[in-house]
This record gives C-alpha cells, structure tokens and sequence, in this order.
C-alpha cells in the first residue's frame, strides 16, 4: 500500500470521529483543553486498535479466501463507505445522540465510530501491509481530527462535520475500487 494510500485510508477512518467531535465541541459551546485531549486520545486509541483486531481475524480466514480477497477488500471498503454516506446524510437525530459528556458515553461512541475500521482491517489483511505503521497512522490522525474536531465545533457546527464524513465515504469507496482495479489488471 502506497503511503498516499495510506494517508487517504487514516484519514478516511478518522472522518466519523470527526464528525462526532464536531458535534460534542458545538454541544459544550467552549470545550476545555482537557476534554478536547481526553476526546483525542479515547477515538484514537480505539481507532488504532480497531482495525488491528480486524487484521487479525482476517489472516485467520486469509488462506481460505486467497482467489477472491480482493473482491472482499472492495466489498468491505464500500460497504464501510456507503456507510458512511448514509450516516452523513442521515437524521440529525442520529448526531444528537451521539454527544455524550460521560466517558462511558466517550468511550462507547468511539467503539461505535470505529467498527468501520474493524471491517477495513478485515479487508487489509488479505493485501500485503504493514498493519502496524496503518494503524498507528489511523490512531495518530483520529486524534489529531477528533481534537480538532472539538475545537472547530464551535465555529462551524455539525454540518462540517456531515460533509466530511460524506467525502471519506467516498474516498473509502475509491480506495477499494483501486484495490479491485489493480488486481484484476494484475490478472
């Protein structure tokens, strides 16, 4: 994987953190410096961590789907991004629920922000990578989003917010139909 592939992937997956923190910064109006860290670190911990268990599980099943991994790297990586079209386009309602204060709430938000990441894992498996320099770059760039993303709440508000999660969904769509591209003309 290219390492501008890479940088496109880490931002792509940092893109629902983001917009979450959009949403958490416009909530609390003028967020500490602490809760914008401690909103950082959470996402990109989890972040991190998410697509490596999603590794792990895909080069268990790796030698069994060898003929058509790539077919499941596309299907995975456009599933994730159609994903997240949906969740931009979605109801409001959805971002409401999403602002939380508690860490419970912190933490369970980024558990659910970061299950796309779990699937793109799955999908990174059955290609040639280094999962350890993806997912600390994943980790990285989620915490520098998610605490921008608190920052900038204020000013901008959520539909900032919805619109870049609309364009990593796109951009995770392209990402798979490049992995599908090159390993058909490969064949």
């Amino acid at each position: 994987m290219s390492f501008f592939s890479i940088i496109v992937l880490a931002f792509s997956m940092s893109m629902d953190a983001f917009a979450v923190s959009v949403g958490r910064g416009a909530a609390l109006g003028r967020p500490r410096l602490r809760e914008t860290i401690r909103t950082g670190v959470v996402f990109g911990i989890v972040e991190a961590i998410t697509p490596l268990t999603g590794w792990a599980a895909g080069v268990a099943a790796a030698r069994f789907v060898t003929a058509v991994d790539h077919w499941i790297a596309f299907g995975l990586l456009a599933a994730v991004g159609f994903n997240m079209l949906y969740t931009a386009l979605g109801n409001k309602e959805d971002e409401e629920k999403k602002v939380g204060m508690s860490f419970a709430v912190l933490v369970a938000t980024a558990i659910g922000t970061s299950l796309d990441a779990m699937a793109v894992g799955v999908s990174l498996a059955f290609l040639q990578v280094n999962i350890i320099v993806i997912a600390a770059s994943i980790g990285m760039t989620t915490f520098l989003m998610a605490s921008g993303g608190m920052l900038v709440g204020r000013l901008i508000g959520e539909r900032l917010g919805r619109i870049a999660e609309a364009v990593a969904g796109v951009a995770l769509i392209a990402v798979g139909a490049t992995i599908l591209y090159e390993h058909l003309l490969a064949a």
